[in-house]
């Protein structure tokens, strides 16, 4: 692992080194970087068991589906109201003690749920899970934007959120199938004993790097003071650009498994394997193709980021208005269109917001961050949906989800005269 610091950051750096050997030069990143992703996949594994098991919940509470969204609500916005605390400790004290203990917490509220047998016993386990996930989801970027430079992270990134696409995968598959089979508590064991283990061993074997070892842009006002991050442009467009789009994926990807079993006629099983199957593929194709051609496009144009996060949602629109609106036939056709386009700006959005400031404040801006796209995304998204479903049908109710992939577009669109130049591309490889 080749590091290229400021001269008076030497030191620190080679003080968070083992020897200066070709192995042990490369194992401080790598392996914090394969723990991150194992507690990220963990945690897209517990947050989407729920809605492939929702059907077999909802039946033995008696829910509304106003209530079973908000279940998704309760976690959202314990995270988001933990996120700014969150994102200070972390820019203050070192993270790793807070990644442990945050991994800690959420395994133990993940295994609660043997002991939950009603509807505001779940709704309470959702709040401890909250708080949990506001720790790693918060250092996970930081701490790699710390060994990897500018026009890196792009590439790390879209490797580091494939967790995305496979555990919500795997927990759409989970919930559903294991749900049928043995219960909808079950699926839940899939993920709390793991999160301990990787816990124990983030805490023995993760590495702290040294904060902006790896920065080449410089530090001004607006990227590395709190105050400066709301004079930002190319923070605010990117964060709110994902703001309204996470609006859209949290309500979809809450609300898929039933639309197809309630309006497609597909069983409950089978509607969760359909959905984990296209996520999958979609998610690990889309991550992938789309941090690959923002790398490529990277080279000509600095902008890249944000013109493919544009284009990635703008592509999703017909998609998801044939999805939702279209003959019950093209259901899973369109479904399988629509994640792929959406999957595509994964990793470039992400890294457009991490290289958008400097590491005196990176953790605070990526809480800010979270509490945006929670705030106005998908805490209150599957809730509002499933009103609107209450009220009308299930249809409708994810129809709305376009508007808000409408104006994500528009204000990405604005976000690409603000992107950041990116200077001094220097070779990092995972």
């Amino acid at each position: 692992m080749i590091f290229v610091v400021p001269l008076g950051r030497l030191s620190e750096v080679k003080a968070n080194l083992p020897d200066a050997t070709p192995s042990s030069r490369f194992n401080p990143a790598l392996g914090t970087f394969l723990l991150l992703i194992g507690l990220n996949l963990l945690n897209f594994i517990d947050r989407y068991i729920l809605p492939g098991a929702q059907p077999l919940i909802q039946h033995e509470f008696h829910a509304t589906d106003q209530q079973m969204g908000a279940l998704t609500t309760a976690m959202f916005f314990v995270y988001m109201l933990a996120a700014p605390l969150t994102g200070w400790l972390g820019d203050r004290f070192s993270r790793k003690p807070l990644i442990v203990a945050g991994a800690i917490l959420w395994s133990l509220a993940t295994l609660g749920t043997v002991w939950v047998h009603s509807y505001w016993t779940f709704y309470l386990r959702q709040g401890f899970v909250g708080i949990g996930e506001a720790t790693f989801s918060i250092f996970a970027p930081a701490v790699l934007a710390d060994f990897y430079p500018e026009r890196d992270r792009n590439r790390v990134l879209s490797i580091f959120y494939l967790a995305i696409p496979v555990g919500a995968a795997l927990g759409y598959l989970a919930g559903g199938e294991m749900g049928s089979a043995w219960g909808w508590r079950t699926p839940f064991f899939v993920c709390a004993i793991p999160g301990l283990a990787i816990a124990a061993l983030y805490a023995g074997f993760g590495r702290e790097p040294v904060r902006g070892a790896s920065d080449h842009l410089r530090e001004t006002a607006d990227r590395a003071t709190v105050a400066g991050l709301f004079r930002n442009p190319a923070f605010l467009t990117a964060s709110m650009g994902l703001a309204t789009l996470t609006f859209a994926m949290g309500g979809i990807s809450a609300w898929v498994p039933t639309f197809l079993h309630r309006v497609a006629g597909l069983s409950v099983a089978k509607s969760s394997l359909t959905v984990g199957a296209i996520t999958v593929i979609d998610g690990i194709a889309g991550t992938l193709i789309g941090g690959w051609i923002a790398q490529i496009w990277l080279r000509t144009n600095y902008r890249a980021l944000y013109l493919l996060s544009f284009w990635s949602v703008l592509l999703t629109l017909p998609c998801g208005l044939l999805l939702f609106f279209g003959p019950h036939a093209w259901a899973v056709p369109s479904l399988f269109a629509a994640e792929f386009f959406l999957f595509l700006n994964t990793g470039p959005l992400n890294a457009a917001i991490v290289n958008s400031v400097s590491a005196p404040v990176r953790a605070t801006a990526i809480s800010i961050n979270l509490f945006c796209i929670h705030f106005f995304g998908d805490t209150f998204s599957p809730q509002i949906i499933g009103a609107i479903s209450d009220r009308s049908n299930l249809s409708i109710g994810l129809g709305a989800t376009l508007i808000f992939l409408l104006i994500s577009a528009v204000i990405l669109r604005a976000g690409v005269r603000c992107a950041p130049p990116l200077e001094g591309r220097i070779p990092n490889i995972v």
